[in-house]
């Protein structure tokens, strides 16, 4: 990592003092609304840019020699992921954490000299995130993003609330939309994963989402779409904020070996970014190539991790492995869905990945290092390099001399530089405009007193990282067509269950609590209670098995029973009996014609005898 410590300290001590305070409340509006503060702005923006153009070289040697001191930055080999680079969607969307203090002031941030080819790239700056073992924050790097056809980022920010500081996510919005629509909570989901066999073995499978239509929700079914080799499908998803829930479609983004290049997160010493003239350039990107296999997902926290969260407590803490992300009903992870795709041909591939994670759980020597310094210190050992833990950093440098990798680099010329180094002052200028937008009440909370929320649609302010429209990008470059979807179901009622929050709440404590009031909202819980009152039960109580026996003796089963007059009218007795043979031997017996005609009588009738004596 380059440190420019003194890479514009004229420009710094010439600052204006009232630079944006991050403890304002997010209803004050952003600083430098006055004509003097913007003159100064714009003044700052061109000194920055004669300052770097002017003493280019002298600073970077003078970075590299701030660099080496760890006082001033540990670089990190895990942490927190962009959220530009990859966005956790969960079916019942939280409110951000809150923290007890404010974020610091953005650090002046340069690109890297080298980024990976294509017209789509570009850079989008990094910012604090809050690192809960330490009780303080961390920077995450800026990225080097393919960015999404047709989409604009808009970037998350900080925003002071009663118990702290909240944070709210970005999210990848429509290129073409003008307006923002903040919607009512949506209903607790009812999905519950397939419910019919895929049509073929490259179909993966798309969750549900609860549709705003005719001023309520209606449940769209989850369905099966033929998957894509070089793109993965972001399932359409809501992203809370103060104002309400802004609902995302789905779209078309690239798998995240050819998303770009993200850097590790940066661990800044106390004071080290505040000193006059700060900034620092990244160096050290993270292998994409092992990134999937490292990676954690935080529904509390709205953001993925990487690297080393094998630990017990971190998953008592609301880490979750990405393998059983999604069967737990909490989420969908597009990223583990699209590696599965991959692998569809391999049946013990998802076994394989669960048990490398529990291999690591149970063994710590197996873990991937945690900063860049350990790291470096295992590969000069032999010995620990045996292990095989993943090496999951490594210099830009380095990374872009790969000549078998997805991606291909290519120099940035120095002028690209020095306007990419003011694009974070560009994105900061629209993280204070949506907080000001975001500011002014929640949709749950400007309706009459018994009447359902409505939606609040206002202008959206265009973000200053816009993807290329699919029609403007080459044939080979774009996205497939969008995935028919299934009628929305309007026999499923969206008032069977209740939200996890309102807009405008937040949860007091961070960390594993807003994981358990989430947890009571999956699918699973919501059977728990009717399994209370199955009638399983009460039949067992109302037809018990004593009655059952007195009222069906074994006797009566034997007289009615199929078996006993099946031989009763077995056909060989019938036969038998009407048989032709016997009435004609009983019709016409031999015996009654003796009887008639008997010898005896004769005989008697004319006796010799009496003849004698006459």
């Amino acid at each position: 990592m380059k440190i420019y410590s003194s890479l514009v300290s004229h420009y710094s001590a010439a600052k204006y003092t009232s630079r944006h305070n991050p403890r304002e409340t997010p209803s004050q509006p952003p600083s430098g609304g006055t004509r003097w503060q913007r003159v100064s702005n714009a003044w700052r923006s061109a000194l920055l840019v004669g300052c770097i153009g002017i003493s280019w070289q002298p600073a970077l040697c003078r970075a590299q020699q701030a660099g080496e001191d760890p006082q001033d930055a540990q670089v990190l080999t895990r942490g927190p992921v962009h959220e530009a680079f990859a966005g956790v969607v969960t079916f019942n969307p939280e409110p951000g954490v809150v923290v007890p203090k404010a974020a610091p002031e953005a650090i002046e941030e340069v690109p890297p000299a080298e980024r990976p080819e294509g017209a789509n790239v570009t850079w989008i700056p990094g910012y604090w995130a809050w690192d809960d073992e330490r009780n303080d924050f961390l920077w995450v790097s800026g990225i080097w993003r393919s960015l999404p056809p047709g989409r604009q980022w808009i970037a998350g920010y900080w925003a002071q609330v009663a118990d702290g500081y909240q944070w709210t996510s970005g999210y990848w919005a429509d290129a073409t939309a003008q307006e923002t629509t903040y919607l009512p909570a949506p209903p607790a989901t009812v999905e519950s994963g397939p419910n019919i066999a895929a049509p073929a073995e490259n179909y993966g499978w798309t969750p549900g989402c609860w549709l705003w239509r005719q001023q309520r929700y209606a449940w769209q079914p989850g369905y099966w779409a033929a998957g894509r080799a070089n793109w993965s499908w972001m399932p359409a998803h809501y992203v809370w904020s103060p104002r309400g829930y802004v609902f995302v479609d789905g779209y078309w983004d690239y798998p995240v070996a050819r998303r770009g290049v993200m850097f590790a997160p940066v661990l800044f010493g106390a004071g080290v970014y505040g000193r006059p003239g700060y900034s620092y350039s990244p160096t050290i990107a993270i292998d994409l190539a092992l990134f999937a296999e490292q990676l954690f997902l935080r529904p509390s926290y709205h953001h993925y991790y990487f690297g080393d969260y094998y630990a017990p407590s971190y998953h008592q803490g609301g880490f979750v492995a990405a393998y059983s992300y999604q069967s737990s009903r909490v989420g969908y992870d597009p990223i583990f869905a699209h590696q599965r795709w991959e692998h569809r041909q391999d049946s013990s591939w998802a076994q394989n990945v669960a048990d490398t994670y529990q291999y690591r759980r149970d063994h710590e020597n197996a873990r991937p290092p945690r900063t860049w310094a350990a790291l470096q210190t295992l590969q000069a050992n032999p010995a620990e390099a045996k292990l095989n833990r993943a090496v999951m950093a490594t210099p830009l440098d380095q990374l872009a001399k790969r000549k078998d990798g997805p991606l291909q680099f290519q120099a940035v010329p120095q002028q690209d530089r020095q306007k990419l180094a003011l694009r974070s002052q560009e994105v900061q200028k629209s993280r204070e405009q949506r907080r000001t937008l975001e500011a002014k009440g929640s949709v749950a909370s400007v309706v009459q007193p018994g009447a359902a929320p409505q939606p609040a649609t206002v202008k959206l302010t265009k973000s200053p990282i816009v993807g290329k429209a699919p029609a403007k990008l080459k044939q080979s470059e774009m996205p497939p067509a969008v995935p028919r979807t299934p009628k929305t179901d309007l026999k499923i009622l969206p008032n069977s269950a209740s939200p996890a929050h309102q807009p405008g709440l937040e949860p007091s404590v961070p960390g594993l609590s807003p994981r358990e009031k989430v947890l009571p909202m999956s699918p699973k819980t919501d059977v728990l209670p009717r399994e209370k009152v199955a009638p399983s039960v009460p039949y067992e109580k109302v037809v018990p098995s004593v009655p059952r026996d007195k009222m069906a003796q074994p006797v009566p089963r034997e007289k009615v029973a199929p078996s006993v007059p099946r031989e009763k009218v077995a056909p060989p007795v019938p036969r038998e009996r009407v048989a032709p043979p016997v009435p004609r031997e009983k019709v016409a017996p031999p015996a009654p014609r003796e009887k008639v005609a008997p010898p005896a009588p004769r005989e008697r009738v004319a006796p010799p005898v009496p003849r004698e004596r006459v």
